[in-house]
């Protein structure tokens, strides 16, 4: 077996494995929202729980309608909440995006990292660049996002993770959010 074979099959089966990560991902219902996420939600808001529902009745470019959530408790909206996924170096990690009701940012957490490096993103202090953007602002690693020594993958893919989803939003809302449930 010459090494094209073994790079060969090594390729395939990371993207078999992730694309059962990523159908996964899609299809979670109300009750296969992480724990973590509620917990992370509730905490941002300050309430002892809430009730997160789709906001969207189908897909919208670059949003999947079962990422986007409202949160809201007795009937109050308090605001919206992201559950997306970026690639690292070798795998995938899950994070969380809370906006208040007018989408500007609260809080980012990442939820899930599953390399031995660049776990730093996680860090309260790095995840700050974020908190009080719109979906007008855009991000640009090492101009207004700042570098992590040993994470640049995970930072990079995490600055256009946000920039997509930052994109997505705004045009959304400029086309009067269709598909708003």
């Amino acid at each position: 077996m010459n090494i094209f074979s073994i790079s060969s099959f090594w390729l395939s089966l990371t993207v078999a494995i992730a694309s059962v990560f990523v159908m996964r991902i899609s299809q979670k219902s109300d009750s296969d929202i992480p724990k973590r996420a509620v917990k992370e939600i509730n905490k941002t808001f300050e309430v002892s729980e809430s009730l997160l529902s789709p906001v969207l009745t189908q897909n919208v470019d670059g949003i999947d309608k079962a990422h986007l959530l409202r949160v809201s408790k007795n009937g109050i909206l308090l605001g919206y909440a992201y559950l997306g996924e970026a690639p690292s170096k070798t795998d995938s990690f899950e994070y969380l995006v809370v906006f208040d009701t007018d989408y500007f940012i609260k809080k980012t957490k990442v939820l899930v990292y599953r390399e031995d490096y660049g776990g730093e993103i996680g860090s309260k202090r790095w995840l700050r660049q974020f908190l009080n953007k719109t979906p007008e602002d855009r991000f640009a690693y090492r101009q207004n996002i700042a570098a992590i020594s040993g994470a640049t993958i995970s930072v990079k893919s995490m600055t256009q993770s946000m920039n997509n989803l930052m994109i997505s939003l705004a045009s959304w809302r400029k086309d009067g959010e269709p598909y708003k449930l």
